[in-house]
Parts: C-alpha cells; sequence; structure tokens
C-alpha cells in the first residue's frame, strides 16, 4: 500500500447567500465528506450530477468562491491542507484537470498554456501523441480547437506537470472512445508511477478500469467507498443499496430506474 497523500475528514462547506445588506443563510453544498487516497492510487468519485464532487476538487485546491464556508480538515502528506498550503501547492503539487473548457485562456495558444510555468516542450510534445493531438496544435488558440481537442489540451496541462496529486473533474466528456480509454490509461500509468489520482466522473463504466477505489456521493456526502473490483459481474459484491442501484441503472446492468423514494430510502442515515 502506498503513502497517505490526501485525507478528508467531515469535510462540510456552506455558502452564505446574501438577503440584503445585513441578513444572510446558508446554503449546504457539501457535508460531512470523508475519503482517503495514498500514493499509486485512483480514486474514483461517482454520482449523479449536483451531488458535490465537483466541490470537493475546488475545496482540495482552495479556489471555492469568496462566500464559501468550510468545517471539518484536509490533510496532504499529514499536513493540514490550509489556504496558505493550498496556494503554495496548487501548479506545483496539487494539479486540477478542469471539467469546463472555458479554463483555457482565448488570448493565448495552446502550447504556452500547456507548458505553464513549470511544463517542458518535449513533456508536452510526448503528450500530445498519448492523446492523439497533432503537433500543429500547440501553434492554436483555444477558439479554434473541437470540444474534444479541447479536452484533451486540458487533460494536458495537468499530466505534464511534475504534481503528486492530480485532480481530474469529468476529464473525459467530449472525446471520442479511443481518446477518452488513451487518457484513462495515462492516468493509470501516472499513478502506477506513484502519484494520486483524484478521478471525478459520471461514466462508472471507464472509472472502475482503472481505478483502484470508487468513493460514491449523494447529496454532498459520501455514503459509501468499495474497491472498483466491486462493480464487476451481477454486483452481489456491492453492500450499500445506493451503490447497487446505480450500478444496476447502468445499462448492461438492467438501466432499471428509481423512484425519489426508494433513493431517499436507500441513502437514509448515510454510508
Amino acid at each position: 500500500m502506498g503513502q497517505e497523500l490526501l485525507e478528508v475528514k467531515n469535510l462540510s462547506v456552506s455558502f452564505r447567500m446574501y438577503q440584503g445588506a445585513l441578513k444572510h443563510t446558508l446554503v449546504t453544498g457539501m457535508h460531512g465528506v470523508n475519503l482517503r487516497l495514498t500514493t499509486g492510487e485512483i480514486l474514483a468519485v461517482v454520482g449523479a450530477s449536483g451531488s458535490g464532487k465537483s466541490l470537493l476538487a475546488h475545496a482540495v485546491l482552495g479556489i471555492l468562491p469568496y462566500n464559501a464556508v468550510t468545517s471539518g480538515e484536509m490533510r496532504y502528506r499529514g499536513t493540514v491542507l490550509d489556504a496558505a498550503r493550498q496556494e503554495e501547492l496548487r501548479g506545483r503539487e496539487l494539479a486540477l484537470i478542469p471539467q469546463s473548457v472555458t479554463y483555457l485562456d482565448p488570448l493565448m495558444r495552446v502550447g504556452k498554456e500547456v507548458c505553464g510555468l513549470y511544463g517542458a516542450p518535449a513533456d508536452m510534445a510526448a503528450t500530445f501523441r498519448r492523446l492523439h493531438l497533432e503537433e500543429r496544435v500547440q501553434h492554436l488558440y483555444p477558439f479554434q480547437l473541437s470540444g474534444g481537442m479541447a479536452r484533451r489540451v486540458l487533460f494536458s496541462t495537468a499530466v505534464i506537470t511534475d504534481a503528486a496529486l492530480i485532480i481530474a473533474d469529468e476529464p473525459t466528456p467530449g472525446m471520442d472512445v479511443k481518446s477518452a480509454v488513451a487518457a484513462l490509461h495515462l492516468l493509470r500509468e501516472l499513478a502506477d508511477a506513484g502519484k494520486g489520482v483524484l478521478l471525478i466522473t459520471h461514466d462508472i463504466d471507464l472509472a472502475v478500469e482503472v481505478a483502484d477505489t470508487v468513493a460514491v456521493f449523494y447529496e454532498g456526502r459520501t455514503v459509501d467507498s468499495v474497491p472498483a473490483a466491486a462493480f464487476r459481474g451481477d454486483g452481489s459484491a456491492l453492500a450499500h443499496p445506493y451503490t447497487q442501484a446505480l450500478y444496476h441503472a447502468l445499462p448492461q446492468n438492467g438501466f432499471r430506474c428509481y423512484t425519489a423514494d426508494e433513493v431517499q430510502t436507500m441513502t437514509a442515515g448515510g454510508a
């Protein structure tokens, strides 16, 4: 087993919503989240839209909006991951593959953006080949890229760094199947080389092909954490009813739909 890289304990994130100049309320976005990631591991975080997956990524990186209120604890390599530590590590040891292509600077050529402050042109060329991007792409601007190309460029910006922890927030939508598989296999290779990967995704099928562990989110909390190997066969190795429901909702597993009341019953009381 690898060394502990990231630990999240009872993490909650709320947002202060103002009602006039003096009154405000707190709206909870995530609460009671617990997870642990070691070196050499890919931890996949899965769940429905709005379940708090991307919020977790932004909390770890320290890029939440100004009105966010957090509680709980995050540790990186055993040290508390506070705002000062996040700023120090972000872009160096902590790298993000963001969900939205709007993260690309529209005024910067792709090559300069991918290399950033810490990447090398030779590494960029090798990464481009792995992700089926032609060499000429480095001379283009973001508006000249297709949606799939832009996704692969975003992927490149993180993996050419020497970051120990890579947070991949929905990295494959818009990619063709060949490119998506190549991208996830590249994450697997990085993990096998000793990095840690937090893979946030809706695509359970692809995730379990490369992940070691799967954390299941529902309504802003972790309801289950299981070995990826449990997502095999008839799903009988999955103990939590909501995790079973996710598995059986996949097309190849029956495509079963559940009512809101059934989901609430499955998730009552947390994990």
